[in-house]
């Protein structure tokens, strides 16, 4: 009980420190690239956050916690500049919907470069996804992508909206990155997926 209670309280201190800085400028790339919804779906970050976080400190089971905790809990650093490229392990940490707080195992991911600059994806699973970065402030990266499955080939981000994905992606360590996404389209309420390069 009093391992549970400390996870708790960690949790609590992570809801607290959330950003409370939301808003897209009108005329940036951010507000040029993303679709509507998603830009709507990115000023509700710190509320969904926030709630989903508290219901899986309410609900959630103590090893789910433990996890969640030490997913959240690297403060963000300065990403502006880092180099990025390189080969992640990966794993998904769904908060509210159905289920208060799932943990899935590591997977692996990769960072690269395109025309479009630096892409993430997704390489093993049956559920991948790919996506692109937008510089929003020294310690925040808006990300934006889409999901497909292991028999599809990826698709583009806005060429369907119920694969689009879009959040906020943070340097927490020297090896690590964290990106958090509010609303996704289906099972949770808040996604963060854990990045440790390899």
């Amino acid at each position: 009980m009093k391992r549970k209670l400390t996870v708790v309280a960690l949790l609590a201190t992570a809801v607290l420190s959330l950003s409370d800085a939301t808003a897209l400028a009108s005329g940036t790339l951010a507000a040029r690239t993303l679709t509507r919804a998603d830009r709507a779906r990115l000023a509700q970050y710190d509320s969904v956050s926030k709630a989903a976080i508290l219901a899986a400190r309410d609900h959630g089971a103590a090893g789910d916690l433990r996890e969640a905790n030490r997913a959240l809990a690297g403060a963000p650093r300065r990403i502006l500049g880092d180099d990025l490229l390189g080969l992640y392990r990966c794993r998904t940490i769904k908060m509210g919907g159905s289920l208060p707080l799932t943990v899935y195992g590591w997977f692996s991911c990769k960072i690269d470069l395109d025309e479009r600059g630096y892409r993430l994806v997704k390489t093993t699973g049956s559920q991948r996804f790919t996506g692109h970065f937008i510089d929003e402030s020294e310690t925040r990266l808006i990300y934006y992508g889409a999901t497909h499955t292991i028999s599809e080939r990826p698709v583009s981000y806005g060429y369907d909206a119920d694969r689009d994905q879009v959040g906020y992606f943070f340097k927490t360590g020297p090896r690590s990155y964290r990106l958090e996404l509010p609303l996704p389209r289906f099972e949770s309420k808040f996604d963060v997926i854990e990045l440790e390069r390899k």
